[in-house]
């Protein structure tokens, strides 16, 4: 049996739940579980010396995971932010999937590299986002973050714009990478208003649950292409999974099994 794991301040069953159905599906002595570490450093010594073959890792890890893995892949090393790592025989090859998942959805969708974008946000998730943009060939950029501190740095970093609020802004492609829209509080609130709506040509909110909140409902109202965040949630997950056992699932096995840890 082949062990893989998350690691998260607050574990939830999405990622365990599409991993194990995969591995049922496909017949692979595998099994992945989710875990809250007492202690960061001593649970990546865990990966190690287990072994376990893959540790998935969370908010607030991301970063700090970084001092403790081998090796950076790409993926990682663009955004200097890690979810993902890989075991292979003691030696720990740090990835981010969330990164591979943006610039794989711009490309599934055919968004144009000419597109002006709105990015509200300016967390973790924002600068995969903002990374995947450029490398993906987006200039066009303007980051919305009421912190300025953290809004302004990372539009910096990738050459974008910087502005506090999205009032009367408009662009042809508008993310969400903040939780307006995610199940509890801030859940009724839409991340773009229905004028930004509107003038967009695509909308794509990295929310996942629930996968239909209230900036993609009024994208869809309005005739818009969306991306929705069940659509990262899966992708990245897929390129874990490819990751942990060399095997890559159909569309399908990916959809049902996106739909199996949603449920």
């Amino acid at each position: 049996m082949t062990l893989c794991i998350s690691l998260a301040a607050r574990p939830s069953n999405i990622g365990t739940r599409f991993h194990n159905y995969l591995y049922d599906l496909l017949e692979l002595n595998y099994v992945y579980k989710a875990f809250a570490p007492a202690d960061l450093a001593q649970a990546i010594a865990g990966v190690r010396g287990l072994p376990i073959r893959g540790c998935a890792v969370s908010m607030p890890y991301k970063e700090d995971v970084i001092a403790l893995v081998d090796r950076m892949d790409a993926s990682a090393l663009a955004i200097a932010s890690v979810n993902t790592i890989v075991n292979d025989d003691g030696v720990l090859t740090a990835y981010n999937t969330d990164y591979l998942a943006i610039v794989r959805l711009l490309a599934d969708h055919h968004v144009p590299a000419s597109y002006s974008v709105l990015l509200r946000g300016s967390g973790g998730m924002a600068k995969a986002v903002a990374a995947a943009l450029r490398d993906s060939g987006f200039s066009d950029v303007t980051v919305v973050a009421r912190n300025e501190a953290t809004g302004r740095l990372l539009a910096d970093a990738y050459d974008f714009n910087w502005r506090p609020d999205a009032a009367g802004a408009t662009a042809d492609l508008l993310i969400n990478v903040t939780p307006l829209g995610m199940a509890g509080e801030d859940e009724d609130i839409q991340a773009f208003d229905d004028a930004a709506v509107a003038a967009a040509h695509t909308v794509f909110d990295v929310v996942a649950l629930p996968s239909e909140t209230p900036l993609i409902k009024a994208a869809r109202t309005a005739g818009k292409p969306v991306i929705t965040g069940a659509e990262v949630i899966a992708v990245q997950a897929e390129e874990q999974f490819v990751l942990y056992t060399g095997v890559r699932p159909t569309p399908e096995q990916v959809k049902a099994a996106s739909e199996f840890s949603r449920a």
